[in-house]
Formats: structure tokens, sequence, C-alpha cells
């Protein structure tokens, strides 16, 4: 439900709730990185902790394939059987070196690629989805728009650089694995440091270990991402890390020292930021209203990363409805009755509806679709009507 804002000032009581202290980590720490573009992510809100030309567009590589991985997942069709064909076995590059003619299971060749960067499997994937290279294309930059890379085009499934018009950018690759980072097939896949697969055409079995370094051995707390290299588009890095419940991303392009890169921008950050609760799920209290007090709620809490300083500079503005006569018969009164806005030194940062339920039990009952809808788009970013 979007909530009606036109006409909104002369129906509102605002609240304006004192700035906001929260104990965070301390000391700031300067982040320089060998990569051309860069940008450091924070998972859960999308809020860009770091960035150098994270907006240029640029070859991408390899890391396309997660693009390619996401599209097998959502298909649906991931225990269906995939037969290579000779396109795919030709297919140059990172090979997992699949026979053409050859059988195996969609899921197994979505392992090898994002362990193994097969170009082979990123046709053989792309057949099976898309019906054709160029179906399966079309299909990425369809996922593109909607999650919102605004300056990303494909043109093939796995970023070799036999077309001009194949680019992305940091930003755009971050907002790409925050997407599929949300479905737990991907997290899990992209997690893994070795998978075991059947071999239909010999008496062994494929054995693919993870390329990412920074999973296998370098930083404890990396848990997925891809690597990627061409001649043209250098080395790319898209990896995620997780400590103490704060889940980062971190992407490079065209970065000679790729890996250091990425654990000077997570130490930093972790190091600095806290995610800190600014506005809790549950009943919103100290309301004078009758009609409202004990009434209203918040369905999601707003959790954002703050430094140390920026935790005084938080400010969170509800607007509620001015109750209408008719509300004596409370099954008149709106399921949505107000909105919370949460700035940052001045910047709003974020929105929560407000609800209205006449008990805890009916207010977690209320609006399921609402409620999903907020935490959606709350993954993608998109500001909410409400």
């Amino acid at each position: 439900m979007r909530f009606p804002y036109k006409g909104l000032s002369s129906l509102c009581i605002v609240i304006l709730l004192l700035s906001f202290m929260a104990p965070v980590q301390s000391a700031k720490a300067n982040v320089a990185v060998s990569a051309h573009s860069a940008i450091l992510m924070d998972e859960e809100s999308g809020r860009v902790i770091y960035e150098v030309n994270a907006h240029e567009k640029n070859r991408i590589a390899s890391i396309t394939k997660i693009m390619t991985a996401i599209l097998a997942i959502e298909s649906g069709e991931m225990d269906e059987k995939v037969k290579v064909s000779s396109n795919a076995f030709g297919t140059e590059g990172s090979s997992l070196y699949l026979k053409e003619g050859e059988k195996i299971k969609l899921e197994d060749l979505v392992y090898g690629l994002m362990l193994r960067s097969g170009n082979d499997a990123a046709v053989a994937i792309s057949e099976k989805v898309g019906g054709s290279l160029d179906g399966f294309v079309w299909m990425m930059n369809q996922k593109a728009e909607e999650i919102g890379m605004k300056n990303t085009h494909f043109s093939n499934p796995h970023g070799l650089d036999n077309t001009k018009n194949h680019y992305s950018t940091a930003y755009d690759m971050a907002i790409l694995t925050r997407y599929a980072m949300r479905n737990d097939t991907y997290a899990k896949i992209a997690g893994t440091k070795v998978h075991r697969a059947p071999n239909s055409t010999e008496q062994w079995d494929y054995v693919w270990k993870n390329k990412n370094r920074l999973l296998t051995q370098l930083y404890e707390y990396c848990t997925g991402g891809k690597t990627g290299y061409t001649k043209l588009a250098k080395r790319t890095l898209v990896t995620t890390a997780t400590k103490n419940g704060h889940d980062l991303i971190a992407v490079t392009l065209n970065g000679p020292d790729d890996w250091n890169d990425h654990i000077q921008m997570y130490e930093s950050a972790f190091k600095e930021y806290k995610r800190t609760e600014i506005l809790p799920q549950g009943p919103v209290k100290d309301l004078k209203n009758k009609t409202y007090k004990g009434h209203v709620y918040i369905k999601n809490d707003f959790t954002y990363p703050l430094t140390k300083e920026e935790s005084d500079l938080i400010k969170v503005k509800m607007k509620l409805l001015k109750p209408k006569k008719a509300w004596e018969d409370k099954r008149k009164i709106p399921e949505v009755v107000g909105r919370a806005s949460i700035y940052l030194d001045g910047k709003k940062i974020g929105t929560r509806s407000i609800f209205y339920g006449e008990s805890k039990e009916s207010f977690k009952q209320q609006s399921f679709q609402s409620s999903w809808a907020e935490m959606f788009e709350a993954v993608l970013g998109i500001e909410r009507n409400g």
C-alpha cells in the first residue's frame, strides 16, 4: 500500500525525536587502493562506505558470471540435465573442459562457473536457461534493468573481450552482488571452496577448487565472490565478507593488487563502522494521542552502519495522519497511518511505514504482503512511498 503524500502537511502530527546515540567502534582509517575503480558497500542498507570511480563504465571480465549464475538459479531448473553443445565446447578461455554431447546437471554447471570460471559452462547455461545465447543475453539485460544497474550492458554470459558493448561499473556490480546474496543458493555456491561433480564421460569425478584466494586462503571473514581477468579488463574482483553480523560487499575493476585492496577496505570498515539499530521493530512509544497510543507499530527495524561521530547526527521524524471522527469505528482506521523518515546530518537515508493494529497479534497478521514488499525494496535500495 502506498502512503498518501499529497496534502500530508495539513493532515499530520509531526514528532521529532532526539538525536540517536549508539556505541560504535572508533578510529577512522584511510583507504587507498591500487584499482582504477572500487567500491565498498554495506550489504543490508546499500550504504556506500568507500568508492573511487565507482560509476565509471569499464570492462568487467568474468565477474559477469555473477549475473549468469543468479539467472540460472532463478530459472528453477537446477536439477535438470544440460547437454553440452559444440558451441559451448568450443568456447575459448578458462574452461571446465566439458565434452561435446556430455550431459551434466545445471547446478553443477553453476558451481563450475563460479568456482573455476568455466566459459564453456557459461555458454551451456545460457543455452539451457535462455534457449539461445542471444536469448540469455536479453535476460541478463532485463534483470540488470530490473534491479537498478543503470550503467551496465551485457553482450555475453562470460565476460570475454569479444565485443566492445559489454561493460558495467563497480557500483552496478555491487548492486548485482547485493541482489544475488539475498538468494541462499547463490550465497552457498559463491562461498564454496571445493565442489565435486559426477563426470559422465570418465571414471573420475570433476573436482573444482575455488579461484577466490580471499575465500580459500587470505581472509578469514570472506564469505564468497567471483574473480575475473582478461587482457583488456585486467584483474577484476567481487568479494563479500562478514564480521560480527556486519555484511559487506567489495568490488574492484582493473586492480593489480586486488586481494590487498579488498582486505584493506574490509578491515577499515569493520574497524570504523558499526551496524546500529536506529528504529526498532515493534510498538512506537511515547505517543500522547489516544487514537495511536499503544496501537502503532514499525514492522521492520531500520539498521544502518555508522561511525562514532555519525551517531550524533541521526534524527528520526515521524508523520502521522490526523485522526478523523469516522475512526471512532476502528475498522475504518487505515492500515498505514504514517511514515518515519531517518536522516543522517540532514540527508534522508531511509523510511519506514507506520502501521496501525489493535493488538500485537493483529499487528503481526496485518498486511503480510506489504511487509514483504518493504523488505524487498530495502534490499534493492528503493525508497517506499509510505
